[in-house]
């Protein structure tokens, strides 16, 4: 079994591993009943308060995948009510740190009268008054008030998550929602889920359709007791036609950006779904900034349909956003489905195929190092460099790299207010890019070394990257 994070992660490969066994075997519908029962054996549950439970849970995740629409508008992350009942509701909360002081300063703070004291003088906060705007934590001497915000809604990079008011259960609102997937990593006990279109996947494999995968750079990072010649000809055993790599998609990216940025003279990154939904949904007023480029999926993806139309193009990441995104218009057309790195482990898994017993194969097609480096944080903002070097465009890049929510909002804010000395925003969700991203088999340091490691060992400049795709085609 391969390595993962958290036992969540291994749950949901091995819920996927035995959908994705039976769909092969062509007896998913028969075997409905028997799946849970093979992932919860019993007698006794080991990660819940009863077997009973452990398998309704698993039924729902079964449930999900059946119903799993890539071409649907519905939100890709969903929430299981009935496995989040674990995590108390959050909000400022008195711990056993009050002293019972007579000073009262949190009460004297507190703008809804919400704070009391009991028969031991301890402060006590009316959940039915409080508003959680923190003053009465701010002005207790002690610091015995704390904020204790469920792990969902304190992984939501943009506040879309809050307690359904009548289960309590975390509830997304789809309205706010960016698609990042830190919830579904974060949350201890599973219960949010991004959908997998495995079973849409197998039907295009089975059906001996002309599959094209495109490998994210962020494959080096994960597999990695492995060769990833190796994991190349498991993808390939699967029965698609060839591996490509998106990062030939980054490098024609970085060219078109590089000179869009030239033209327009201020312009932020068009890789990341999750950083262009925040700006439409946080700065609508600064989408007009944002490239015109698809994303290095959906650039390489278009290439590959307007040779052969009749191909099918799977994207193959560490990305739920990038389910998201192949929903949008503008991308439906060239990507047909998505699977993340768990997705793609559940189904070599499935087939039985011994990765380490694998001959190598190589990419279809290679990228830049430039290309491949836009698995970190940065390695666009290198690439448009390079490729007005490459232009002889005379341009001079001012740009500012920011992973994550914090960096990202600072920066948005500057250029939103005509504070901003930058030129080029390059935006990541995920903390330090891809390789932070969700649905990576783990995130150690072996990931981001085996990543640079790859990116060294890339086509020395974009155009040649770009020269020899053009004599491919």
């Amino acid at each position: 079994m391969p390595k993962f994070d958290t036992r969540v992660q291994e749950l949901r490969y091995r819920v996927l591993k035995e959908i994705a066994k039976h769909a092969y075997a062509g007896d998913l519908q028969e075997s409905l009943l028997d799946i849970p029962k093979v992932i919860v054996p019993g007698p006794k549950p080991s990660m819940r308060c009863c077997i009973y439970k452990e398998r309704a849970i698993v039924n729902e995740r079964i449930a999900l995948v059946l119903k799993a629409n890539s071409k649907g508008n519905n939100n890709v992350i969903n929430v299981l009510p009935i496995a989040c009942d674990e995590c108390p509701l959050g909000g400022y909360t008195v711990s056993d740190a009050c002293r019972g002081c007579i000073a009262h300063r949190c009460s004297e703070a507190c703008p809804k009268k919400a704070i009391s004291f009991t028969k031991d003088l301890h402060a006590s906060i009316d959940k039915t008054k409080c508003i959680n705007c923190g003053l009465c934590a701010k002005a207790c001497p002690y610091g015995a008030i704390e904020n204790r915000i469920r792990p969902c809604e304190k992984a939501c990079r943009n506040n879309a998550i809050s307690p359904d008011p009548v289960t309590n259960a975390a509830k997304i609102n789809d309205e706010k929602c960016i698609h990042c997937g830190a919830c579904v990593y974060m949350c201890p006990f599973g219960a949010i889920v991004d959908e997998s279109y495995i079973l849409d996947i197998i039907k295009m494999l089975k059906n001996k359709e002309k599959v094209y995968a495109l490998a994210a750079p962020s494959i080096a990072g994960n597999f990695t007791e492995f060769k990833l010649g190796q994991v190349i000809s498991a993808i390939k055993k699967l029965g698609f036609a060839d591996v490509v790599e998106a990062a030939l998609g980054a490098d024609l990216v970085s060219i078109h950006e590089s000179k869009e940025l030239a033209e327009r003279g201020v312009l932020t990154s068009s890789c990341c779904p999750s950083f262009i939904s925040y700006i439409k949904k946080n700065y609508p007023t600064l989408k007009d900034f944002v490239s015109s480029s698809l994303s290095p999926m959906a650039t390489i993806a278009k290439v590959i349909k307007e040779n052969e139309p009749d191909a099918k193009i799977v994207f193959i990441g560490p990305c739920t956003a990038k389910k998201q995104e192949i929903k949008h218009s503008s991308v439906s057309p060239y990507v047909d489905s998505v699977l993340t790195f768990e997705d793609l482990q559940a189904l070599i898994d499935a087939c039985d195929i011994n990765i380490g017993s694998l001959e190598e194969s190589d990419f279809g097609g290679k990228g830049s190092t430039f290309g491949r480096g836009f698995a970190k944080c940065g390695g666009l903002t290198s690439a448009v460099n390079q490729a007005l070097k490459e232009q002889n465009i005379d341009f001079k890049v001012n740009g500012i790299v920011c992973s994550g929510n914090k960096e990202i909002k600072l920066a948005l804010n500057d250029l939103k207010n005509g504070n901003s000395q930058y030129n080029f925003f390059e935006g990541m969700m995920c903390e330090g890019g891809c390789i932070g991203g969700p649905c990576n088999l783990n995130h150690s340091i072996r990931n981001k070394i085996c990543i640079d490691k790859f990116s060294s060992a890339g086509e020395v400049d974009i155009q040649t990257a770009k020269d020899k795709l053009k004599r491919k085609k």
